[in-house]
């Protein structure tokens, strides 16, 4: 069973590793067979992402942390409750293309397995 201190450490250190844009911290997170999905709407547009195993997780995070930049962290809650967390968090996300800054609130619902992360579900809206 993880201790509640070990959720909240791999949490923070997913959080650091997006705001550092990390992609080797955030890649190592995850275990092998974890699955990931971000869901959230972008100008109105709803953006939908989805990948199972680190061969297709990894990807989407180089992506991530290629085209945004993460500012003004503030985690407004944390709930865990053994091996699941959910998190409410905002930032500002900077778009390296477009140059947009846009305030965004975020919940991310975790699972851990193994001091991994087995799953990961994130959903954002510009706030």
């Amino acid at each position: 069973m993880t201790e509640r201190r070990q959720v909240e450490e791999l949490l923070r250190a997913l959080h650091a590793a997006r705001l550092e844009a990390n992609l080797e911290r955030l890649c190592a997170l995850f275990s092998s067979d974890a699955h990931m999905r971000i869901q959230g709407t972008s100008d109105g547009k709803a953006i939908a992402v989805g990948a199972s195993g680190i061969g297709q997780i990894r990807p989407w995070l180089a992506i991530l942390v290629k085209t945004f930049r993460l500012s003004e962290y503030q985690l407004l809650s944390l709930t865990i409750e053994g091996e699941r967390a959910a998190a409410h968090w905002r930032v500002a996300i900077h778009s390296k293309i477009t140059g947009a800054l846009v305030p965004t609130e975020l919940v991310d619902l975790i699972e851990i397995r193994g001091g991994q992360i087995a799953s990961y579900i994130e959903f954002f809206v510009p706030s």
